[in-house]
């Protein structure tokens, strides 16, 4: 039981868009619209992909960034909260934090596609140089 535990988080953790879709899947039989669907899918990945992303910048380079994703995220709230205090005077806190996770969630993404596609090239380049 506990192999099969540490199967599935690793599995999620390397590859969390097995989680999206699973989440998002699961969402949809639910009867949950499709923008709340994918809302809630992009919630609970973003959560996983805080540890998929500095997991796999250091299997790439061996540098540990775990810290600095936690500032940036820190710094990208302080922002947000600014431009919002700033735009309307008064600040929701539930909406201001969903802007804050969304926009982690495209950012944390993007960096985990683009990390994927870097970990290839480098593999292809490492590989045709053995040969």
């Amino acid at each position: 039981m506990k192999d099969l535990l540490h199967i599935i988080v690793s599995i999620v953790i390397f590859c969390p868009i097995v989680l999206f879709i699973i989440v998002y899947l699961i969402s949809r039989k639910v009867k949950i619209r499709g923008t709340h669907a994918f809302g809630a899918a992009s919630d609970v990945t973003t959560f996983c992909l805080f540890f998929s992303v500095p997991l796999g910048i250091g299997v790439l380079w061996q540098v540990n960034v775990g810290g600095l994703l936690v500032i940036l995220a820190i710094m990208m709230a302080m922002i947000f909260t600014y431009i919002e205090w700033r735009t309307k005077k008064e600040i929701e806190v539930k909406p201001l934090l969903k802007k804050i996770w969304r926009f982690l969630f495209l950012l944390l993404s993007t960096a985990y596609v683009v990390i994927c596609i870097i970990g290839v090239i480098q593999s292809l380049v490492d590989y045709l140089q053995v040969a």
